[in-house]
C-alpha cells in the first residue's frame, strides 16, 4: 500500500518537510548525541521554530493547528531517523501540551500554551518508583494549606522535565480518599524553580539517550490553588485520557523506527555480498525484509485511521491500545531483523542498526507496557464482564 494513500497534499508536504529536516539536521548529529547522552537545546530550538512544539494546538496560542494524522506523521518521520528527538516532540505534545489544552482553564492556557509553543518544554509527572502500570498506587501527596497545596513525594522516568528549556510539569498527586475508599487523584501544574521542587537528570539509559529523562522530588513544595488542573479528583480521568492519546504518538515512534530500520537493512542487504551475490537475494534475508514490509503496510493505515477517529472526537481506548501494541512490537521485529541482517556489523555503534535495536525497547514499556495494552484490549472486548 502506498505511503501516500488517503493523505492530503498538506500532509504529504509536511511529511517531506520533516523528513528533510530529520535527514539534514538530526541524522548528522544523532550518533554523537546518543553516545554522549546529550540533549540538544539547539536542535530542539530548531524544531520549535518549525512549529513542532505546538503541533495540534490552535493558532490563538501560537500552535500549528495540525490535525492528529499530521501530528503523528511528524513524530513518525522523526523516529525514522532518531527516536530521541521523536521522543522529545511526542512527550511534549501528547503528555505536556495535551493535558494543559484539554483540561486547563482559559487562564492557564493563556499563561502556558504560548510559551510551550515558542520553545519551552512541559513534562508529565505520572510514574513513581512504586506506581507505573499501577497508577492508582501513586504516593505523591498534596495537602491543602489555605490558598496553597503542599506537595511531597517523587516521580521517576519523566521526559522533558529537567532541561534548560523546561517551563514545568503536570504532576499527579493524592489529595484524599474517595467514598469508595480509593485514592482521590488530582493534577497540579508545577513550574521549574518552585521552592521545594527539584529535578535530577537520569543517565546510563539503554535507549533515547539524547532525550531528557528525570526524577522529580517534592519536599514541602507549595503550589497555589490556581495551579490545580481541572477540579479536585479529576486526575485519574485526566491521566487516562492523556495516555489514550499519548499511545498514538508511541505507536508513531514504533512505525517510524520500523520504517527506518527497514530502509537501513534493505540498503545494506543490496550492497553486502556473500557467495557472489547481494545478501538481499538470499531467501533467508529477503523473507525478513518482506516480513517488515508486511508489518508496516498493515500498521500505518490502521494508526492513521485511529488518528482520524480522534480528530472526530470518537473514543479510542481500544483502538489506541491496538495501534500502540501493534506498532511497538513491529518496531521490535524490525530492529531485530535489521541487526540480524547486518550480522556482526549490527552490533557496532558506528552502524545505526545498533541504535534502532536499543531505542525500540522502550516502546514496549512506556505509556503502558505491552501487557497493559493487552489488558486494556481484553477489557474493551468484554473478557472481564
Amino acid at each position: 500500500m502506498s505511503i501516500n494513500r488517503n493523505l492530503t497534499e498538506e500532509q504529504i508536504l509536511l511529511r517531506d518537510t520533516v523528513r528533510k529536516f530529520a535527514e539534514d539536521v538530526i541524522r548528522p548529529q544523532a550518533r554523537e548525541l546518543d553516545e554522549k547522552e546529550e540533549f540538544s537545546d539547539e536542535i530542539t530550538a530548531e524544531m520549535a521554530a518549525m512549529g513542532f512544539l505546538g503541533a495540534f494546538l490552535p493558532g490563538k496560542y501560537g500552535g500549528s493547528e495540525l490535525d492528529y494524522v499530521s501530528y503523528i506523521i511528524l513524530v513518525e518521520e522523526l523516529a525514522r531517523v532518531d527516536s530521541s528527538h521523536a521522543a522529545t516532540i511526542a512527550a511534549h505534545n501528547s503528555l505536556g501540551a495535551g493535558p494543559l489544552y484539554y483540561y486547563g482553564n482559559e487562564e492557564q492556557k493563556e499563561k502556558y500554551l504560548p510559551k510551550i509553543c515558542q520553545g519551552h518544554l512541559w513534562g508529565f509527572g505520572l510514574t513513581e518508583p512504586e506506581a507505573g502500570s499501577d497508577a492508582g498506587n501513586t504516593q505523591t501527596t498534596a495537602v491543602r494549606d489555605g490558598d496553597y497545596w503542599v506537595l511531597n513525594g517523587s516521580k521517576i522516568f519523566i521526559t522533558n522535565a529537567g532541561t534548560d528549556m523546561t517551563l514545568g510539569s503536570t504532576v499527579l498527586t493524592v489529595t484524599g480518599e474517595n467514598a469508595n475508599g480509593k485514592k482521590e487523584l488530582t493534577c497540579f501544574l508545577v513550574e521549574n524553580g518552585t521552592t521545594g521542587y527539584e529535578t535530577k537528570n537520569m543517565k546510563g539509559k539503554l535507549m533515547w539517550r539524547a532525550s531528557n529523562t528525570c526524577e522529580l522530588y517534592f519536599t514541602d513544595c507549595r503550589v497555589h490553588k490556581s495551579q490545580m488542573l481541572g477540579k479536585r479528583g479529576d486526575g485519574y480521568h485526566q491521566m487516562l485520557g492523556t495516555l489514550d492519546n499519548g499511545r498514538l504518538s508511541i505507536a508513531a515512534m514504533g512505525l517510524g523506527l520500523a520504517q527506518g530500520a527497514f530502509e537501513y537493512a534493505l540498503n545494506y542487504a543490496k550492497q553486502r555480498k556473500t557467495f557472489g551475490k547481494p545478501i538481499a537475494r538470499h531467501q533467508a534475508i529477503a523473507y525478513k525484509l518482506a516480513d517488515i514490509e508486511v508489518g508496516i503496510a498493515h500498521a500505518r493505515p490502521y494508526l492513521y485511521e485511529v488518528c482520524r477517529m480522534l480528530d472526530g472526537n470518537e473514543r479510542i481506548t481500544k483502538e489506541g491500545a491496538i495501534a500502540k501494541l501493534n506498532c511497538s512490537e513491529l518496531a521490535h521485529m524490525a530492529a531485530n531483523h535489521c541487526v540480524q541482517i547486518l550480522g556482526g556489523y549490527g552490533l557496532m555503534k558506528e552502524y545505526d542498526a545498533e541504535r534502532f535495536y536499543r531505542d525500540q525497547k522502550l516502546l514496549e514499556i512506556g505509556e503502558g507496557t505491552s501487557e497493559i495494552q493487552r489488558l486494556v484490549i481484553s477489557r474493551e472486548i468484554g473478557c472481564f464482564d
